[in-house]
């Protein structure tokens, strides 16, 4: 079982939500994937998420509470997909799980006999999703859980979008601590020459012509390059230096791949 949040370690949060599921199963095997995701961020959590969850076996349940709705009218689900389970809330934190496995169901959890018996208006990740994860682990079926929903919320697609001279038009959707700029391009979408110049494509208004199979293949230089990163996207990186700065990018900002 896994545990992605924005609640830090400083307080009480995550220890709480780990005594709530080792309450129900004292067996589970509990992996943290981050709790340093900037409070309320719900795409680096939808990306964090999406980067990670291939990297562990069936039946995995992956519990991630980024929730700055918690207590409103937001629905708590839990989601079936790629043969593994994802709990938390219904605000797009696994649209991108949902976009990629064509597979997934969604259930609203409403069964409250596998909640806490008194569920505070500010923890839903203690009160609901930790029990419930834990009733999974255990082997309760998510129809046992809830009622099936069609209609959950979804981020914007991470597909980039094309021009009509050709250019691709991807985005920045994370920025990690290096200073990585991590694009929503994947090989898919990319061909190996997309112009006949080779790849060039721009990044706020500046063009990167380089696309490097390792960080040190750079040298010495101080230019931002291209990389295929580890999550399988196209990333704009600078050997031992942050490419944000050098770029002055910000998540959200367009990348386009010229293909003239």
């Amino acid at each position: 079982m896994t545990l992605l949040t924005d609640f830090g370690t400083t307080d009480y949060f995550v220890g709480a939500v780990r005594g709530a599921i080792l309450s129900v199963n004292p067996q589970a095997c509990l992996v943290d994937i981050s709790h340093e995701i900037q409070p309320g961020d719900i795409s680096a959590a939808a990306f964090t998420l999406l980067a990670a969850y291939q990297s562990f076996p069936a039946r995995t349940i992956h519990v991630a509470v980024v929730d700055p709705g918690v207590g409103s009218q937001r629905r708590p689900i839990v989601v079936t997909a790629a043969d593994q389970f994802f709990v938390g809330p219904d605000n797009g934190i696994f649209s991108y799980i949902l976009e990629r496995e064509r597979d997934a169901r969604v259930f609203h959890l409403t069964n409250v006999s596998y909640f806490a018996p008194w569920i505070s208006s500010t923890f839903h990740g203690r009160d609901i999703f930790a029990p419930v994860a834990g009733a999974l682990s255990q082997g309760v079926a998510p129809e046992e859980l809830g009622v099936e929903i069609h209609d959950y919320v979804r981020l914007p697609v991470l597909t980039p979008t094309r021009k009509a001279n050709g250019d691709l038009v991807g985005q920045i959707i994370h920025i990690d601590r290096f200073g990585n700029c991590i694009t929503n391009i994947s090989r898919s979408e990319l061909p190996a020459a997309p112009s006949k110049r080779g790849l060039r494509l721009t990044v706020n208004r500046k063009e990167i012509r380089r696309l490097q199979r390792f960080f040190a293949e750079a040298g010495n230089s101080a230019e931002a390059f291209a990389i295929w990163g580890s999550a399988g996207f196209l990333e704009i990186a600078a050997n031992n230096r942050s490419a944000a700065e050098i770029l002055k990018a910000k998540r959200g900002q367009k990348v386009i791949v010229l293909t003239d």
